[in-house]
This record gives structure tokens, sequence and C-alpha cells, in this order.
């Protein structure tokens, strides 16, 4: 059994790093100008704030830090794009070990994902949507393991409140993923009451709320530009009964189409 999990674990390394070298080499070989999400980032980045008029400010932070350390080389963005899916891939290969007990079936989990459409082909541009997926994956990870363990942890729930502050300050959908969690701790607590109600998970909310300040200022002291700027991209100012229709009919056929690799190879 510890030779199967050090031949997985290698197999693992080796798809990560592939996945690496290709997906940093061919966009660095191929573009001839780095995406425009990436250009405005690094514009965002040379006079970083706590906010921006798109955007809250951690898909700036990364690429103002990377150009600190490295310059104006275009391959390190790509770079920077390609480890925040590696992490998600880390995290995820571990969660699905702990959760399915079987090595073999986490490195599929992971292969799954590399045939999902934004874990690929989307990934060198380094935008708001790459900059959550580390963040997505450690906030669940952690919360699983709250969920697993009948003593909890100071260091998990700060760590919980850490991951998921810096992923509301990516992008602030990811509060979906947040009340998804907080609904199922109700359940659980309250509800179903399999799991009992611990004073420390109060420090995830304090550690969240207390990283988020500067930003809610930030948001107050700009007239909540970022959140004005997101309703204006909904256009529901002009849109009609059977928009509500077809637009979401629209993005649902989208998105089967994107996931025939994933529900082929589950087949």
């Amino acid at each position: 059994m510890n030779v199967l999990n050090r031949n997985i674990n290698n197999i693992f390394f080796i798809f990560a790093l592939s996945h690496l070298i290709i997906w940093t080499l061919v966009p660095s070989l191929t573009n001839k100008n780095l995406p425009l999400d990436i250009i405005e980032a690094l514009a965002w980045g040379s006079n970083l704030d706590w906010g921006f008029n798109k955007h809250p400010p951690m898909s700036a932070f990364f690429p103002e830090v990377f150009f600190q350390i490295f310059g104006a080389q275009d391959w390190v963005y790509y770079l920077l794009s390609q480890i925040f899916v590696l992490i998600a891939f880390y995290i995820v290969f571990k969660l699905a070990n702990e959760i399915l007990r079987n090595i073999k079936l986490s490195l599929i989990s992971v292969l799954l994902l590399e045939s999902i459409y934004f874990y690929n082909y989307t990934t060198p541009e380094f935008n708001v949507n790459v900059c959550q997926l580390p963040f997505w994956s450690l906030v669940v990870y952690y919360s699983w393991k709250i969920y697993e363990t009948k003593e909890i942890q100071f260091k998990d729930c700060f760590l919980i409140g850490l991951f998921a502050a810096l992923g509301f300050l990516s992008k602030y959908l990811f509060i979906y993923l947040l009340v998804s969690i907080d609904l199922l701790f109700i359940y659980l607590i309250f509800i179903k009451k399999t799991k009992k109600f611990d004073f420390k998970y109060l420090i995830t909310l304090e550690v969240f709320i207390v990283l988020l300040v500067p930003h809610l200022v930030w948001l107050f002291n700009n007239d909540f530009i970022t959140i004005l700027y997101g309703l204006k991209r909904t256009g529901l100012e002009g849109s009609g009964i059977l928009d509500h229709i077809k637009y979401p009919t629209i993005f649902l056929f989208k998105q089967i189409g994107i996931l025939i690799p994933f529900l082929f190879l589950i087949y």
C-alpha cells in the first residue's frame, strides 16, 4: 500500500509539473501581449489600494508582488496563474483522499478537474476567477476538517477566516461558498444536531470581518463603486421578461458544452 501511495503521489506531481510547464510555456511562446485582465491588474498594482473600480484588491496584489520580484517579464504572470491552479489541485487531491480514503480516486478527482475548461484553457489569464481558486479549495478543506474532528482546533478556524477573507477580496461571488458552508453547519448544529456548537466557530467570523474592514472602509469612501459596477454589468435596466428565460438558457447550454469532456470522463 505504501508503494502504491508513493507511485500515485509521483504520478500526481508529474501531472502537476506537466500542467505547470505546458500552460506557462505555451502562452509565453504564442501570445504577443499579455491578456487584458493581467495588464489591468498590473496597472492597478502600480498604485495598490484596498479596492478598484471593478474588483476588490487581491487580483491586483499578487501580480504586483510578482512584478516587484521578477519585473516586466510576461512568462512570470502565466506562471503566477498556474501556481494558483496547482494549489487548488493539491488541496483537492488531499481533500479527496481524506473523504474517499482511496488515493487512486483522489488522483482521478484532480484529473477530472483538469478536463474542465476553466482549469486549463482560460488559466493563463490571471484574473479574479483564477485568483479565487486556491481559496475556494482551502476554505472547503479546513471546513471539512472541522466537520470531521471532534475537537475543534483554533488553527483550523483561523485559517478558514483567513482564506475566506482572501477569497472574498478576490471576487465578491465567493460569498456563495461561505453562505453554503454556514447554512450546512447551522443545519448540522441546530436542526440535525449531529454537531455541537463551539465558540471557536466564532473565530472564523472574527478573522473574516477584521480582514475585511479596510476594504469595507474603502468601499464606503468610494461610494461602493465595485458593487455599482457589478450591477451595471447585469444590464437589468434594459432587460425584458423574455431575457430572464433567454440568457439563463444560453448560459445553461454553454456550461453543458464546456462540461462535455468532464461528463465523458466520468461516464
